[in-house]
């Protein structure tokens, strides 16, 4: 294969698509504003904006409140590295053998259809309570999306860069490591981003069920107390801790992507 084929790389969005996402966000709070200046909801059902905003910055101002974050964080991080680590492998497996892929795969969708919330009790019988239970739900949670995105990645390496390293005398070992998984990284790369998103979920439902010391048991005290405001304060963290995780490992998988395609020009 040519080394004098361009690899093309994604554009980075400029201008009024860079400037979209703020503007989208920008007209859901004026309509937000709108809404609970023309309805007139009670307090209690609807805070506005400048509540919601005043609550926020008094609590990221509370140095009580960061213990929430970082415990909500650890869960999350810790979730999706647990099921990142039973992903892939199995992912390997799955793309090695096809005895292993005709066996498993017709169950992995069904895993999928069973939620989290009803999960989450029986975690808390079988394991117990605390960050253990509530590390090995967000590791169920972010297991499958992992799983297919690896899958889908390695069946996806292209065919003539494998003969080519066969050809090479690459062994098994060495081709998986050397070629397989440098050019599936940025389909592995994917599940990890949408899994980042799911843990921080399952962090969230894990300690609202199953206890635990994060925002999500945060959430619960507010909810009993019927302090919206703080409640939208509270969801308003885990959108950005969510968002967080998910931009940096897209930036991650960005350079991967260019990695992956010098590897293929290269070969």
């Amino acid at each position: 294969m040519s080394s004098s084929r361009r690899v093309h790389r994604r554009p980075r969005p400029t201008g009024v698509l860079a400037a979209a996402p703020w503007l989208f966000g920008a007209a859901l709070i004026v309509a937000w504003g709108l809404f609970v200046v023309l309805a007139a909801p009670p307090p209690y059902m609807m805070p506005s904006p400048p509540v919601v905003a005043g609550r926020l910055a008094s609590s990221l101002v509370n140095p009580q409140f960061w213990p929430y974050v970082g415990a909500t964080f650890a869960a999350a991080v810790g979730g999706c590295a647990l099921g990142t680590a039973v992903a892939l492998p199995m992912a390997i497996g799955i793309h090695r053998s096809r005895f292993l892929s005709a066996a498993v795969t017709p169950f992995l969708g069904a895993t999928q259809a069973i939620p989290a919330i009803a999960l989450a009790p029986l975690l808390a019988i079988w394991v117990g309570y605390g960050l253990g239970p509530i590390v090995l739900l967000c590791g169920l949670m972010v297991f499958f999306p992992i799983l297919v995105s690896s899958v889908v990645g390695l069946r996806h390496v292209d065919p003539d860069v494998v003969d080519a390293a066969r050809m090479d005398g690459a062994g098994r070992v060495a081709l998986l490591t050397a070629i397989e998984l440098p050019l599936a990284l940025p389909s592995v790369l994917a599940g990890l981003r949408n899994g980042f998103a799911l843990s921080v979920t399952g962090a969230v439902v894990g300690e609202m069920v199953m206890g635990g010391s994060g925002l999500g048991q945060l959430l619960t005290v507010q909810r009993d107390a019927v302090d919206t405001a703080g409640m939208f304060a509270t969801i308003a963290v885990l959108c950005a801790m969510a968002s967080g995780l998910y931009g940096l490992v897209y930036a991650v998988e960005r350079r991967s992507s260019t990695v992956a395609a010098l590897r293929r020009t290269s070969a």
